[in-house]
C-alpha cells in the first residue's frame, strides 16, 4: 500500500511540475510534439461555452491525482493549492509572451478543480450516512 501512495505523490508532483512547464513555456509545448509547430494548440474535443476542455481535463487529471496522493490528509491544504494554482497560471498568461489570458481557460482550470472537490465532497456526505 505504502508503494502505490509513494508512487502515486511522485506522479501527483511530476505532473504537476510538467502543468506549470506547459502552462508558463511562451508557446504551445504540445502543439511542437504533436504538430512540429509552437503556434498551434492541439484540441482534445470542442470547446464548451464557457470552459476550455483542454483545460478542464488537465485540472482533473491533476486534481484526481492529488487527491489519491493525499486522501484522508491536508485534503484542505491540496484543494486551496488546487484551486490557487488554477487561478495563478492563468493569470501569468497576462505576461507571459506569445501567450493569452482567456476567460474560457480560467474557467475550465477551475471547474476540473471544482468537479473533483465536488465529487470527493458528496462522496463523504454519502458515506456517512451509510
Amino acid at each position: 500500500m505504502k508503494k502505490i501512495s509513494l508512487l502515486t505523490k511522485i506522479t501527483f508532483h511530476a505532473v504537476n511540475v510538467i502543468l506549470i512547464i506547459v502552462y508558463v513555456y511562451p508557446g504551445s509545448i504540445i502543439g511542437w510534439l504533436v504538430y512540429g509547430d509552437f503556434q498551434k494548440q492541439p484540441q482534445i474535443t470542442s470547446d464548451l461555452s464557457f470552459f476550455s476542455t483542454n483545460h478542464i481535463y488537465a485540472f482533473l487529471i491533476l486534481s484526481f491525482l492529488g487527491l489519491f496522493s493525499y486522501y484522508m490528509k491536508n485534503l484542505k491544504n491540496l484543494f486551496t493549492y488546487l484551486f490557487f494554482i488554477s487561478i495563478f497560471l492563468e493569470l501569468c498568461h497576462i505576461i507571459i509572451p506569445q501567450r493569452s489570458f482567456e476567460y474560457k481557460d480560467l474557467f475550465g482550470n477551475f471547474f476540473g478543480v471544482l468537479i473533483v472537490f465536488l465529487a470527493f465532497n458528496f462522496y463523504q456526505f454519502f458515506k456517512k450516512k451509510l
